[in-house]
């Protein structure tokens, strides 16, 4: 949700959603600027240059659901049944787009989903069909399978440091 609210258009929130954006945008911030995260990017910008960003960071995702028991002691799939009921417990709290999006994202448990290949070549083949320009992020499933191990040692340097900035970001809310 964050990602569509641009600029102070956040402060019409409540504190927590407000919070939670703030958060997002320093995790983004941090993400884009990263060089372990450009590494990554590069490795994909000859085939699909600006839209490289968006495929690593699904992938990315595909490593931390894939993982989630080094960073959680909460399962995935408890978690993710939590923040679905967050997000209907908050519905009004929500934008349009979100409220517009909820249902499928539950439907098809696209958290738990991204644990797999075959989830994250839906996801992507999902995104190229919402781009006005031809993307081809669904092709991007076989440099994944290619580099997969890269990837995912990437991700895993990336994200210790990632918790690090977050935790701060977080006392400073």
């Amino acid at each position: 949700m964050a990602d569509g609210i641009h600029g102070k258009r956040f402060d019409m929130f409540p504190m927590d959603i407000q919070k939670g954006i703030i958060l997002h945008r320093a995790i983004d911030t941090f993400t884009d600027a990263h060089p372990i995260f450009r590494q990554s990017t590069k490795r994909l910008h000859a085939n699909y240059h600006h839209y490289s960003g968006i495929i690593v960071d699904i992938f990315y995702d595909h490593f931390l659901a894939k993982n989630w028991s080094t960073y959680s002691d909460e399962k995935l799939a408890v978690f993710t049944e939590r923040f679905y009921q967050s997000l209907k417990d908050n519905y009004d709290s929500l934008t349009a787009k979100t409220q517009m999006m909820m249902p499928y994202m539950i439907d098809h448990n696209w958290l738990v989903s991204y644990q797999t290949i075959e989830g994250i070549e839906i996801i992507l083949g999902k995104m190229d069909n919402r781009m006005k320009r031809n993307s081809n992020m669904r092709l991007a499933v076989a440099e994944l399978r290619t580099y997969y191990s890269e990837f995912e040692q990437e991700f895993s340097c990336f994200f210790e440091e990632l918790i690090v900035h977050s935790n701060h970001k977080i006392q400073t809310l």
